[in-house]
């Protein structure tokens, strides 16, 4: 059977529509149609096809499949007017989008296995519930109380002393060199254990805590984020990235933006439930809200301000790959992540001259020392300093 249908008003696809590009229904799925884009077309015409919400590339019959949707209609209208051959008469009557394609049931990473006396990490988590501590959190500190626990295997968790939790922990930095912040997360799981499960406080009252790295944040410079932002061609993509920069949002943050968090006559942007569950206002620049409706009237997401291809918000995943794609193609520096952008917006700010108190209140920094970094990253007035060789008569 052929991939299209072929109604019976369908105009032909002959050398008077040469150059066009074609839409038809596909015979095997009724909820999508199927966009040929002729080879003369796809310089000018790829990047806004790829904008289409939903739509997916068919290697197999080289053509684009796209939901069968009112949305769709009303975006090939509007970006395509004069260019489309349509091969049937659309039905007016299609949905706006098509139904939520349900996610596959979520599989929990695999855990350490279970230990011999497995009772006390259930306890460990009613108490890291109770606390209301992230899901993260919560994963993250049963596995290193698990894996520690196991560890002694043979000895009740409430038996073991000051001395195995030492011995434990100098064998992981010997073995497998973890890092300082795994150090720490393995330290304070077992603190919580002992101080707020058990009552045994003392025997975790004065652990060794590794000395913290004196690591800077990677910063771009401004010449790279524009050269970042132009190696982004799809909207959605640009669009996001250009939010993260311009507000100083984390990566979790802009994916969990709602359409009413977007505040733009006030331009600015309201965060809920940011890092220690702090809600805050953070900035909306001109620029980024032009892109932002850009995309809205492009995309008219229902819910969430970035969502999936399916509904849903969108994922984490999905943007570090874009950055990363952009990061190759911009020949910026190597180590950036998308966190890097929250690092360049702060920088950026406290090199222009704002007050380090406004920059702690955008970023949601608890306390004024996080900030303080950035006082160590500007090069601002660097390059008015000389070095005191250049004073010498050599």
């Amino acid at each position: 059977m052929n991939q299209f249908e072929n109604s019976h008003n369908s105009p032909p696809f002959s050398s008077k529509v040469a150059g066009k590009m074609l839409i038809s229904r596909l015979a095997d799925n009724p909820d999508y149609l199927g966009l040929q884009l002729p080879m003369q077309l796809i310089p000018t015409h790829l990047e806004t096809v790829k904008n289409i919400h939903g739509r997916r590339w068919n290697a197999e019959t080289k053509t684009w499949e796209i939901p069968y949707t009112m949305l769709t209609y009303r975006f090939l209208e509007k970006f395509f007017p004069g260019e489309l051959v349509w091969t049937f008469e659309f039905d007016k009557n299609r949905p706006e989008r098509l139904p939520e394609v349900p996610r596959r049931p979520y599989k929990p990473a695999k855990e350490v296995p279970a230990a011999k006396y497995e009772a006390a990490v259930t306890a460990l988590e009613q108490c890291i519930l109770l606390k209301r501590y992230s899901w993260r959190t919560l994963k993250a500190y049963k596995n290193c109380f698990r894996a520690f626990i196991r560890h002694y295997d043979d000895i009740k968790p409430s038996k073991l002393t000051r001395r195995h939790i030492d011995d434990y922990v100098a064998n992981l930095i010997r073995e497998r060199n973890i890092s300082e912040s795994h150090q720490n997360q393995i330290l304070s799981a077992i603190k919580m254990f002992y101080a707020e499960v058990v009552g045994q406080e003392e025997k975790v009252r004065y652990l060794i805590r590794p000395k913290r790295p004196g690591k800077l944040p990677h910063v771009l410079s401004e010449q790279e984020v524009v050269r970042l932002f132009s190696a982004v061609d799809n909207l959605k993509h640009r669009c996001i990235l250009m939010l993260i920069y311009s507000a100083g949002l984390r990566l979790g943050e802009v994916l969990n933006l709602r359409i009413p968090d977007i505040q733009a006559e006030q331009h600015r942007v309201f965060i809920h439930g940011g890092k220690s569950k702090k809600d805050r206002w953070t900035l909306l620049s001109d620029k980024a809200l032009n892109v932002l409706d850009g995309y809205m009237e492009l995309h008219q997401p229902i819910e969430w301000v970035f969502e999936g291809q399916n509904g849903g918000k969108y994922s984490e995943r999905s943007v570090q790959n874009v950055f990363t794609r952009a990061k190759v193609k911009s020949k910026i520096n190597p180590y950036a992540t998308v966190h890097t952008l929250r690092h360049s917006f702060a920088t950026h700010l406290l090199e222009k001259g704002v007050d380090l108190r406004y920059i702690q209140a955008l970023l949601g920094h608890e306390s004024s020392k996080t900030t303080e970094i950035y006082t160590h990253i500007t090069h601002k007035g660097m390059g008015k300093i000389k070095s005191p060789l250049d004073d010498l008569e050599l």
